[in-house]
């Protein structure tokens, strides 16, 4: 291209591009050639040619019925933008008259060109133009065409199903291809996924998933079929829940694939984790968790018995935390084994046991073995049942150090957890050394440093890879009495935070968020908490001493009804600054739903209400409480969801409350339906904690502008 030789591009000089070379084809082999992305050479095209580099973020509505999708495709020309006179058309070559030509021919209108690379050219055209027969056809053209580098290994297709479904060597392609991607992009999950009329692709990087492509539900169904020959499942039944594995290798790297299926409407969605066999572990130093965590944690991992826990929910990073411990303490000198499911990576140097329930090896029946193979060290990958518990007090009692992970929110509730599993006080405060939780939170990406756009790092993201937030619980004599004596758990976490040197994970985060290293709208969405303070002591402060009670007067559904307000609710694990005084009415016939959400809600700060059914709700709000925002389900009897709502934004008095529906209805037009019926939002079950709070937080700021 003369325009990168007159810009003195290095490497321009030598280029030469053959004259049967399509447009596309020049521009991959200028950029490749010179070390330059393709928008940096429509940004010099676009100098060159006196003209703007069109934004393709921005197409007008209706404008796509001025150009064909034939004549666009052809020519490589998108239209941008239109008045009554002119077209504004984004190009990859500004000198192709013919293009101008038939574009103006096409729209009757006079052609204004802006440049555009042929990459963006075609993604866009990809997403505005297509028809589903159409893409999958391109998609599997295009996965002909492209070297996808991957190998599966371990695998027989003989055991599989018919290779008339799943052998085509397009399919076989297609799915190479979408794995290959999604191990460049850094993906952790792939989800195939059917929609109403089509199948979606989505990735899951540092936590958030990402669209990759759409396709026809043929096609997907196609795909999902060569995952379960891969993972050698039953392609032929898919009326009920399947898992699978396979290896693949890409690259020179092994990867695990773990494949699950389960029957979705009139198909089948597919899972699959991939886990990296060439990942190294690192030390917990290199983590990302803070010095002072690090350093205490680390100090606890100096004792040579009790418990250890690491909680979470699912995907916030608790094995790795426990791997990377693991690392630090594996020497010749200790005896380390533990029993998982899955094994997610090998460690050298330590004996790793699968859990099998079809062999009858279990978490209780492994742990009972290893004690007879004098270990030092034990990790039971999680505590879900009362006879793994008392196996592990067993051990931690006899001189050995167990890990392990546990389901809860944060540090504190583990002692809950343990309780509610079966265990007695005595075992849980005689063994329980300390409980770390953890969450997973999106670094500011330093390229972009966080504005997104088109940063390729980060995808335009504006966050590129994840580090730890923790809150570390240490079990010292202050701890085990309150333990013993069944103290509340806000006594426990109050101890922990005033004595203990324990930082919340909202403190931690919100020096992260001071730091630039996270974001206030990351944190939020991760821990449903709000960061708005401007300094957080390295020292965690004394929460100070609730407010006083304040009379308020409200009326409701025609009933003036004066009260005095409670102080806020202080649950388990609230934060020292929640002092919110939103009242919250949950209604759910289902209890343990009231009592999760109740939980959750307590422990942002909010004065939460239950009601079980939609009538009881009624009755609360003609009594005139000061009701400030109704977490609603849709399916109840007596007085459904939709029969409340309908209620409220009936009456001049509630016409205005905020309400959110929580239903596990899979039908995606069911959301659209209520919100045209007066709903504020929509929350699926099962309820995602951090959502849960966001949302509710969200919903009283929109009522309250």
């Amino acid at each position: 291209m003369r325009v990168l030789q007159r810009a003195g591009v290095p490497g321009a000089a030598e280029l030469t591009i053959p004259l049967a070379q399509t447009v596309e084809q020049a521009w991959r082999l200028a950029s490749d050639r010179c070390a330059m992305d393709q928008d940096r050479i429509a940004q010099l095209v676009a100098a060159r040619y006196r003209t703007k580099v069109a934004d393709l973020t921005t197409i007008e509505p209706g404008v796509l019925r001025l150009l064909p999708a034939s004549v666009a495709r052809q020519h490589l020309i998108l239209p941008v933008r239109a008045d009554y006179h002119q077209l504004v058309v984004a190009v990859a070559n500004p000198t192709d008259l013919e293009a101008e030509q038939a574009a103006a021919f096409a729209s009757g209108r006079k052609v204004r060109l802006e440049v555009a690379s042929p990459a963006r050219l075609l993604e866009r055209m990809d997403q505005l133009y297509d028809q589903p027969n159409q893409k999958v056809g391109r998609l599997l053209d295009a996965a002909m065409q492209e070297e996808t580098g991957i190998q599966v290994v371990e695998q027989d297709i003989d055991t599989g199903p018919s290779k008339t479904e799943v052998d085509s060597e397009p399919v076989i392609r297609l799915t190479n291809l979408i794995l290959v991607k999604a191990i460049e992009q850094g993906a952790s999950d792939i989800h195939l996924q059917p929609e109403r009329e089509s199948g979606v692709v989505r990735f899951r990087v540092d936590g958030v998933l990402r669209r990759h492509l759409e396709m026809p539900m043929p096609a997907l169904v196609r795909v999902i079929s060569r995952i379960k020959v891969m993972g050698k499942m039953d392609i032929a039944d898919r009326l009920r829940p399947q898992d699978g594995r396979a290896r693949v290798r890409v690259g020179g790297g092994n990867y695990d694939l773990r494949i699950s299926t389960v029957p979705a409407r009139d198909h089948e969605k597919a899972v699959i984790r991939i886990l990296d066999q060439g990942r190294s572990i690192e030390g917990l130093g290199e983590t990302g968790m803070h010095p002072l965590e690090v350093q205490r944690f680390r100090q606890t991992l100096k004792g040579r018995d009790g418990i250890v826990v690491v909680t979470g929910p699912t995907g916030s990073g608790k094995t790795t935390t426990l791997y990377s411990a693991l690392r630090e303490l594996s020497t010749e000198e200790v005896n380390i084994m533990t029993v998982e499911d899955p094994i997610e990576y090998e460690l050298p140097g330590i004996t790793q046991i699968q859990v099998d329930s079809r062999r009858k090896v279990t978490f209780a029946s492994t742990l009972r073995a290893i004690l007879r193979q004098d270990p030092d060290i034990i990790l039971v990958g999680e505590i879900r049942d009362l006879e793994t518990a008392e196996v592990a007090v067993q051990a931690a009692m006899t001189g050995h150090l167990v890990l392990a992970t546990l389901h809860t929110n944060d540090a504190v509730s583990a002692v809950q957890r343990l309780l509610d599993i079966g265990l007695d006080r005595a075992a849980v405060a005689g063994s329980l050394r300390a409980s770390l939780a953890q969450r997973l939170v999106r670094r500011v990406c330093t390229t972009c440093k966080g504005a997104g756009g088109r940063c390729e790092p980060c995808g335009g993201s504006g966050y590129r890879s994840r580090l730890p937030v923790v809150e570390l619980l240490s079990v010292d004599e202050e701890i085990t009495r309150l333990i013993l004596s069944g103290a509340p758990l806000s006594d426990i976490e109050r101890a922990a935070v005033e004595h203990g040197g324990m930082r919340t994970m909202h403190t931690v985060a919100t020096t992260l968020v001071e730091r630039g290293v996270t974001t206030a709208s990351e944190v939020e969405r991760v821990l449903g908490e709000v960061v708005e303070q401007a300094h957080v002591p390295l020292v965690p402060q004394a929460p100070a001493p609730p407010s006083p009670p304040e009379d308020a007067g409200a009326t409701v559904a025609g009933a003036a009804h004066a009260h005095t307000r409670p102080a806020p609710t202080t649950s388990a694990s609230a934060p020292a600054d929640a002092t919110s005084d939103d009242l919250v009415l949950v209604v759910d016939d289902d209890a343990m739903n009231r009592m999760l959400a109740r939980k959750l809600l307590e422990k942002a700060g909010f004065r939460v209400e239950e009601a079980k059914d939609g009538l009881e709700a009624l009755t609360r709000l003609q009594q005139g409480k000061d009701i400030s925002i109704l977490l609603l389900d849709l399916n109840m009897p007596e007085l459904d969801g939709r029969e409340v709502l309908q209620a409220v934004r009936g009456s001049i008095e509630t016409a205005g409350l905020p309400v959110i529906i929580l239903t596990g209805a899979e039908d995606e037009s069911l959301e659209f339906q209520l919100m045209d019926q007066g709903a504020d939002d929509y929350i699926r079950k099962p309820i995602d904690p951090a959502r849960l709070i966001s949302r509710v937080k969200a919903a009283l700021r929109r009522a309250a502008a």
